[in-house]
């Protein structure tokens, strides 16, 4: 019997070689960088979600660091056990005040945080409302919770208020910024049409840091207030792991019953010592999101008339080849040129929808933006 194990192995590796969508892993040295090295070549970054370039800065390298000294390496256990520290507290209060709620519970990871909070919450017979381009962590939570699942069609408002039935105990779950086409939500619209008869849950991973008062995100722009909201650490905020924001009697909950949180290790609290920082560094240091305005303008002058192009409000550009293949020669043209660029391919896109996912960070300049904007046109023409 073991043997079908093996034949399961061969054959889903095969049929992914044959569609040209394997996946591999690129030893990247300072990958968190705008100048990355893999191998002998060196490459322009525009692959990385450092939105703000805090991931290799030296202040909060050192805040990190200074971490270490007070609180050593680890956690030493779950966070119900002995692994709850000061800076854990410290950072769960910072993040309260910043982002307007009672309660943060801390996870490893935005993908933790996202299937810990609908296994816990979703029971049977209730209903769960998911944009269908919701992140993988949503939709495989949703598919394994008890509860009945639907999607409706990206941010259409229309098609989610006829989902919406008022029967049920029903959650609708959007994220403010999408990762791969880097557009916003309607959530004035989606909170207007859910206040009285749902609760709303907003995954802000690409847009805390970025958007809104103080970078205080996607919610805070638009002025509401979802009763849980998910932010993750390791995008603008240069680290990693995430938090879920709810009232205090959803926290108490999510503290015995999510899963993710009672059985796994905590984050070290030189991790959260850090990230405390790091949320000073968002909140007064104005000037980074100021720079990733003005990359966006450079970028969108320059390639606004060019085939793919698509324009965003935010860091996340995508740029649309339509083909695995196309996509996957842009993307070796581009490395060719020296611009590190990843090609986005089915199944996390869907068929047709191949692209390069470019990212801007405040570390970039307008001259690497610019000569990005000349190679892609470059490549562009030798597509075509």
């Amino acid at each position: 019997m073991t043997l079908q194990f093996k034949s399961r192995v061969q054959g889903a590796l095969l049929e992914r070689e044959n569609l040209g969508l394997t996946r591999s892993l690129n030893v990247l040295d300072a990958g968190n960088q705008v100048s990355t090295r893999c191998g002998d070549a060196l490459f322009v970054n525009f692959s990385s979600n450092d939105y703000l370039g805090l991931a290799s800065d030296k202040e909060l390298v050192e805040a990190w660091q200074k971490g270490l000294d007070i609180y050593g390496a680890g956690s030493g256990a779950s966070p119900l056990v002995t692994g709850f520290s000061p800076a854990h507290a410290s950072l769960e209060n910072a993040l309260c005040e910043w982002l307007g709620f009672e309660r943060a519970v801390l996870f490893g990871s935005g993908f933790s945080a996202n299937q810990a909070l609908l296994f816990a919450l979703m029971r049977k017979g209730d209903l769960l409302l998911q944009d269908k381009l919701n992140h993988a962590s949503l939709m495989e939570a949703g598919m394994l919770s008890e509860a009945t699942m639907k999607r409706f069609k990206h941010n259409d408002v229309q098609h989610l208020s006829k989902l919406l039935s008022g029967d049920e105990n029903t959650l609708v779950v959007t994220e403010g910024v999408f990762s791969m086409d880097g557009d916003l939500s309607p959530l004035t619209y989606i909170h207007h049409i859910t206040r009285n008869n749902a609760w709303l849950m907003v995954d802000d991973a690409h847009g805390v840091g970025v958007l809104g008062e103080y970078g205080a995100g996607s919610c805070n722009s638009v002025g509401i207030k979802p009763e849980i909201l998910v932010v993750t650490f390791g995008k603008a905020f240069g680290l990693s792991g995430a938090a879920i924001l709810c009232s205090a009697e959803l926290g108490n909950y999510l503290t015995q019953f999510a899963r993710h949180h009672v059985y796994s290790t905590a984050i070290p609290p030189s991790q959260a010592f850090a990230i405390t920082h790091a949320i000073g560094m968002i909140q007064t240091q104005e000037w980074r999101r100021e720079k990733l305005r003005e990359l966006s303008i450079v970028y969108d002058e320059q390639l606004q008339s060019v085939e793919g192009y698509v324009k965003t409000a935010t860091p996340i550009k995508p740029f649309i080849l339509g083909t695995a293949e196309k996509a996957i020669n842009a993307s070796c043209q581009l490395k060719n040129e020296g611009f590190w660029m990843t090609a986005i391919r089915p199944p996390t896109v869907p068929e047709g929808a191949a692209r390069l996912r470019i990212t801007l960070t405040a570390n970039h300049s307008v001259q690497d933006v610019s000569k990005l904007a000349c190679a892609l046109i470059k490549t562009m023409e030798s597509t075509l």
